[in-house]
């Protein structure tokens, strides 16, 4: 089980992260996770937004370069070392995690991360306990949190 991810190339320009985060706020979209890499030329921004076929469809019409992917979210024990222990579960598996965020919302640890094999994946969750996040989970506790 997947959720969508937008990730936007955002050039190394003086406001056009903030103008990326105008569109999402003015459409009342709201960002639950978010994490940015950059270089000198470009960044990269992957984001879990409130709803993403709607941000994607708001940044395509405004020129900005975004994609849509599948990621997993997971939620964790909550516990200092939780993360560690669940990427140690992938590793395990012989599971290769391309890249990955993690966060913590209303006292619950989550973990987002782009791993290819499917099947794998679905097996370290079930063996480890973990429980899958949908979107509108993820929804559901950033809307109490903002309560």
């Amino acid at each position: 089980m997947t959720i969508d991810q937008i990730s936007i190339f955002l050039e190394n320009r003086y406001g056009k992260l903030n103008q990326v985060l105008g569109l999402l706020a003015d459409a009342g979209i709201g960002i639950i996770a978010a994490n940015v890499a950059d270089t000198s030329e470009f960044g990269i921004m992957r984001m879990i937004v409130s709803d993403p076929a709607r941000a994607y469809a708001i940044l395509r019409e405004n020129n900005v370069s975004a994609h849509v992917a599948g990621v997993l979210a997971v939620e964790v024990a909550p516990h200092p070392d939780s993360f560690r222990r669940t990427v140690e579960q992938f590793t395990a598996a012989g599971l290769s995690i391309e890249y990955m965020y993690c966060f913590s919302i209303c006292s619950r640890a989550i973990l987002i991360a782009r791993i290819n094999d499917v099947e794998g994946v679905r097996e370290v969750v079930v063996r480890g306990n973990m429980k899958y996040l949908s979107t509108g989970d993820l929804n559901e506790l950033h809307n109490k949190q903002a309560r």
